[in-house]
Parts: C-alpha cells; sequence; structure tokens
C-alpha cells in the first residue's frame, strides 16, 4: 500500500538499489540469509517448495517451470538439465545470486531470454527467438516467477519456432493448467497469437512473416481490454509480475 505513495522516481531508486544489492556475489551468512529470506517471503519461493509447476514442452528436450531453488537447479542437473533459462530479468530478488551461485556449483549453464507477461510481444525479441532455442544445449529449463505466463509465451515459441507445430496448438501452452489468466493483463499473451490466426494464419502468411510484416503490437495493445476482477486476483492477491 505504502509503495502507492511514493514518486517514480523514488519507486526506480529502490529498484535499483534492490538490483544492486542481489547482483553482487553472495559474501557471507548475512548475505546468504538475506537472499534466502527474500526468495521465500518477497519473491514466494515458499510456495515453490511444494509445486514448482515445472512440466515438460513439445519433443521433451526442453521444460517449462517456476523459479527454481538452489536444491531444485541440483535435482535438474542430476536429471540431466544442461541450461537453465531465465525468462524474467530485473535480478531485484534474492533468487537470481542464489540461482547463479548453484548454477556454477552443479556445471548448469545460465542464460537469459527477458520475456513480459503483460505487454504485447516484442516482435524484435521474437525474431530472435527462433535463433535463440537453435543455439542453446539441450536438455534445457525454462522458467520465469510462477511458470504461468512468460513461461507459457516461451513455450508455445518454442513449439512453432524450433519444432515448427501450429500455432494453435502451441497457444495451448498458455492455459489455466499452467496457472495463467487470460481474462487479466496477461491475456494479452493469448490475444497476440489470436490476432495471428486471424491476421495471418486466416491470409497464408507464417507466423514469422506476419510478425515482421503485419503485427502491429500498439494497436494489439488498444484493443487488449483485461477483465477487472481477474486483474484484481492477478496483480493484488497472488502478485504475479
Amino acid at each position: 500500500m505504502f509503495k502507492r505513495f511514493l514518486t517514480p522516481e523514488r519507486r526506480y531508486a529502490r529498484r535499483m538499489a534492490r538490483i544492486a544489492r542481489f547482483e553482487r556475489p553472495i559474501g557471507g551468512p548475512g548475505s546468504r540469509l538475506m537472499a534466502w529470506a527474500n526468495m521465500l517471503l518477497i519473491d514466494h519461493g515458499v510456495f515453490r517448495l511444494a509445486y514448482l509447476n515445472r512440466h515438460r514442452v513439445g519433443d521433451g528436450r526442453i521444460w517449462r517451470s517456476a523459479q527454481p531453488g538452489p536444491h531444485q537447479l541440483a535435482r535438474f542437473r542430476a536429471e540431466g538439465i544442461r541450461t537453465v533459462i531465465s525468462l524474467r530479468g530485473g535480478r531485484e530478488h534474492g533468487s537470481w545470486p542464489l540461482q547463479r551461485e548453484a548454477c556454477e556449483r552443479h556445471g548448469l549453464t545460465l542464460v537469459e531470454f527477458v520475456l513480459r507477461s503483460r505487454e504485447a510481444p516484442d516482435p524484435d525479441t521474437i525474431l530472435a527467438a527462433k535463433r535463440f532455442f537453435a543455439e542453446i544445449e539441450y536438455p534445457a529449463v525454462m522458467h520465469c516467477k510462477a511458470g504461468a505466463d512468460r513461461a507459457g509465451l516461451a513455450a508455445a515459441l518454442y513449439l512453432i519456432l524450433h519444432e515448427g507445430r501450429p500455432v494453435a496448438e502451441a497457444a495451448r501452452q498458455l492455459s489455466a493448467r499452467y496457472g495463467h489468466f487470460r481474462f487479466a493483463k496477461t491475456g494479452i499473451l493469448d490475444a497476440f497469437f489470436a490476432r495471428y490466426l486471424a491476421e495471418g494464419e486466416a491470409k497464408g502468411l507464417d507466423f514469422l512473416t506476419w510478425v515482421e510484416t503485419v503485427y502491429d503490437p500498439e494497436a494489439l495493445k488498444r484493443d487488449f481490454r483485461p477483465g477487472f476482477w481477474s486483474d484484481v486476483v492477478v496483480d493484488r492477491l497472488i502478485r504475479r509480475e
């Protein structure tokens, strides 16, 4: 509640301070305790201890999940995972230095491919995804905070761009089964794929050609209207990113 009364400049300064804090390597017991407390309590990691929302995608060489903790990353490595993909960005949570440290310890390659869950997908990011999925080492796991929205978008893009699956099939990665709310602001991701089916596939355009030549993210943003109560649940109650 207090955050609402902060100026934009003050909110930005606080965010930069959090990023600076968690960009530093974990330096001692106090630093480690702070990172764990932030991961479990502020970043909602306590819920992910019980359920990681982890699911195999497509041909099985890649998984989607919520933000893993250090012990879960150790298990990934034991199962043969080679690459961990963070879709989150920001680096302003205790999960980040703990994840970075655990990946180094267990020989996992940690890479970032930042996606947004409440904005019209960026065309350049979509176009870059094809090369990204072609170049990483598999098996891999990709994660956001809850494994619902950005992980769903990334999984859909993987199926479309790397496996050549139909867009209508791939878009099912954005589903209530994974905790995705299509009537909240996160539903703009569903609207993105629906717009391709109407503007692109219906006219014989392949997905990437449509993204490059027809797709208008500003028009999608103007046209999309989230549901009020769904938005309250996602943003205020469960506090998704």
